[in-house]
């Protein structure tokens, strides 16, 4: 597996989305966080928003929900053009049926796990899935501090793709940048998100190749 740098629009400018989207042209996903004020604390954009986003970028849109019952949601915004949706393991009520849902609407399916959540529980489900996100911050907000503690999980999860044969994605999302990086990427996970490291450089897309060809370096498959 190559390492993939999803840049996260929730540092970008609001206002002139479309301008930061081409300015992380060279990465290989956009992240794109939709909050809704009662899962998280925070309050974001939705669907005829990303709609939008997905007509004016060239790179596949990952659509993170941040939100209550997206057994709901989720399809809408698999209809209005992501690559992915990936929904939480504290807010799906059928996680299976929503993933095969998104499947059979040709959009891939990511579950995704908070820091105080144990991955073991979705391993019995866990070829349902493309990608599995291990969130190193509590999600809600950008610029939070790295949540180291949150490595074993992706050892003990990639460990157990690995086992299977399985060709699953494992991304991690949360004060990701060029120092944090290699550890991740050393711990198994191949998609990396990063938000202020990308678009709180000068130049975004050599933020870009930098994180990626550190965690390259580094990276444990």
């Amino acid at each position: 597996m190559d390492i993939k740098i999803a840049p996260s629009i929730l540092s970008a400018d609001f206002c002139n989305l479309e301008r930061d989207l081409d300015r992380i042209a060279n990465a290989d996903l956009v992240h794109v966080d939709v909050m809704d004020h009662h899962f998280v604390p925070n309050l974001t954009i939705g669907e005829p928003v990303v709609k939008r986003i997905c007509e004016v970028t060239e790179l596949p849109v990952d659509v993170h929900l941040m939100i209550d019952d997206p057994d709901r949601w989720a399809p809408g915004y698999a209809e209005r053009g992501a690559h992915s949706v990936t929904f939480h393991m504290g807010a799906t009520h059928a996680p299976v049926r929503l993933a095969r849902q998104l499947h059979d609407m040709g959009c891939e399916a990511w579950f995704a796990v908070r820091p105080a959540e144990p991955v073991e529980p979705i391993f019995d489900i866990l070829e349902e899935f493309d990608t599995i996100l291990i969130m190193t911050v509590e999600p809600g907000f950008g610029g939070q501090k790295f949540l180291a503690n949150q490595m074993g999980k992706v050892r003990r999860l990639r460990d157990e793709i690995t086992r299977r044969g399985l060709a699953t994605n494992i991304q991690v999302d949360g004060g990701v940048g060029i120092k944090t990086a290699p550890i991740v990427a050393e711990a198994g996970a191949n998609i990396l998100v990063a938000g202020s490291a990308v678009y709180g450089a000068e130049d975004p897309a050599k933020a870009i190749d930098e994180i990626r060809d550190a965690a390259r370096a580094a990276y444990r498959d």
